[in-house]
């Protein structure tokens, strides 16, 4: 077992205070933080902490791959760590963006590499053959859009708009009220002509500034977020589609579970979120980056989805609260240590045998491994080897941290 220091990531919309100051750094930081990776991913591996000075988590799995991630993880999924960590602080908007199925993933990246479509390029749109299933759990007040919303509600937000040059699209998807209308208006609007957006968008936003002034309360985070949107993003065709997504609030501890083809924005806040290991992100819209309009539309699933439908049924087992999701490369819990459990040394519910990564999220928490002992303080993380588990925990005051794991 080692502490685990991430890789940071510096994105336009990430936060100068969030992960610096949760991680016990000083704020504002230089530049924006946007991800905290704690993984082993090619593209930004973390690092472990020992006697010798640092090591790459990636370099350490290459080396040892049996005693690093188990026999049985080996199996299932090679000699790659098969989820990637990471602490998330969104300042400002995501990109409208979805992620590819297994089969997508690995047909694209080949597709690309046939067209030989360098993996650093930006116009890149697959970097690895894998799927990217994951899961969010909010560590503060966290706000995303997320999902094609049902049909009805989205019909009756774009009427209270009061726009005109609306009608003709709720129409539309009025008279073909489900996955197959969503994708026809969607699609209508993603392709629209700039000229076309250019008259359409300001409306929109003056429909909600109206719907604001009314005093109306039904929709008034929506019309919220697709002002905030349009300001940052004049014009942009997804400040229209972000209408049809459902806008989700969530709570510290709740999470999204977010399954292939999901189209979704996060909006703000700071989470922690774990995923299949992978980078692959096609891009509708809102971003200065890379924006593929027909690859989007190949990996979206138009089914509407209630909010509901995106958050994981959790259950409790002694100290440990389990997110339940299906993606078999990755498991996230959540291990509290209070009232009675205060002093003792607590066995960690063991589930199989793979590794974890562990990131302390309240207070401090001792955590006993066959090899060693470590402290892990808010902010701290730590990677425990498959060989080297399973962990008991002690902690004198309440504390809380989050284990990331291999799917059952």
């Amino acid at each position: 077992m080692d502490l685990l220091r991430g890789a940071l990531r510096t994105y336009a919309w990430g936060s100068h205070t969030a992960i610096a100051e949760f991680t016990g750094r000083h704020s504002p930081t230089p530049h924006p933080e946007a991800e905290l990776w704690l993984g082993a991913h090619p593209g930004d591996p973390a690092w472990l902490a020992g006697d010798g000075g640092e090591r790459s988590l990636l370099d350490t799995i290459t080396d040892d791959p049996d005693g690093q991630l188990g026999a049985a993880t080996r199996q299932r999924f090679g000699d790659a760590l098969p989820f990637l960590a990471k602490v998330l602080a969104a300042e400002e908007p995501l990109s409208l963006q979805a992620h590819p199925s297994a089969d997508q993933a690995a047909e694209g990246f080949s597709r690309e590499d046939r067209l030989r479509i360098p993996v650093s390029a930006p116009t890149r749109n697959y970097r690895d053959r894998s799927h990217k299933p994951e899961l969010l759990v909010a560590l503060g007040p966290f706000e995303a859009l997320a999902g094609f919303r049902p049909v009805a509600q989205s019909v009756e937000l774009l009427r209270a708009l009061t726009v005109a040059d609306l009608d003709p699209f709720v129409n539309l998807l009025s008279g073909q009220a489900d996955a197959n209308g969503l994708r026809a208006l969607f699609t209508t609007w993603i392709t629209a002509p700039q000229a076309d957006l250019d008259v359409l968008v300001p409306q929109v936003l003056d429909g909600a500034v109206a719907y604001l002034r009314s005093g109306a309360t039904q929709f008034a985070r929506e019309a919220k977020t697709a002002l905030q949107l349009g300001e940052l993003y004049p014009g942009d065709a997804g400040v229209l589609a972000a209408l049809l997504l459902n806008r989700i609030s969530l709570e510290p501890g709740e999470a999204i579970f977010l399954p292939a083809g999901n189209l979704h924005a996060y909006l703000h806040g700071l989470g922690f979120e774990v995923m299949a290991n992978s980078d692959n992100v096609l891009r509708g819209g809102l971003t200065p980056k890379h924006v593929d309009v027909p690859e989007l539309l190949r990996v979206l699933d138009f089914t509407p989805t209630d909010e509901s439908a995106l958050r994981p049924r959790s259950t409790r087992d002694g100290i440990e609260i389990v997110y339940d999701t299906p993606a078999p490369e990755f498991a996230v819990s959540l291990l509290r240590l209070d009232g009675e459990d205060l002093g003792h040394e607590i066995d960690a519910p063991s589930r199989h045998d793979g590794p974890q990564v562990l990131f302390c999220t309240e207070g401090s928490v001792r955590v006993h491994a066959k090899s060693s002992v470590l402290t892990l303080e808010r902010g701290s993380a730590a990677w425990v080897a498959a060989d080297d588990g399973p962990i008991r925990l002690v902690a004198e005051q309440p504390a809380a941290l989050f284990r990331a794991t291999v799917g059952i």
